[in-house]
């Protein structure tokens, strides 16, 4: 399954925010930096694409979750995240998901992340 997230890291509109960093202000390169987030999820790359669901940590498909854990550094150009878990057609979920940047505008603080989930279910 492909999605893709419209990432708003910046601005009154921002979608991502961080929690808590350590010693200074937060990057996406500093250790320790916790974010939350509520992107809009897309079938397509295109905004009016239709959502499909948010990314709020817990995400939602179809009124089913999938529950994704791991460090996901912003500026790396693939990485890597483990599907600990869902619910609905998601139940007992495992697996694992490649999130990849396509699209960085920076003057806009604005991304859009491609994310392929592998993902075995009951």
């Amino acid at each position: 399954m492909t999605l893709f997230f419209q990432d708003y890291f910046g601005g009154p509109n921002a979608t991502m925010k961080p929690v808590t960093f350590s010693l200074d202000p937060w990057s996406f390169k500093q250790f320790g930096t916790i974010f939350y987030t509520d992107d809009p999820i897309n079938m397509g790359m295109d905004q009016e694409s239709g959502q499909v669901a948010r990314a709020q940590g817990i995400y939602e498909f179809d009124g089913s979750t999938l529950e994704v854990q791991g460090a996901s550094k912003q500026f790396e150009r693939v990485r890597e995240v483990a599907v600990v878990g869902g619910s609905g057609r998601f139940r007992l979920a495992r697996g694992y998901a490649t999130l990849g940047t396509v699209h960085l505008d920076l003057s806009l603080s604005y991304s859009i992340i491609e994310g392929n989930f592998t993902v075995w279910h009951y």
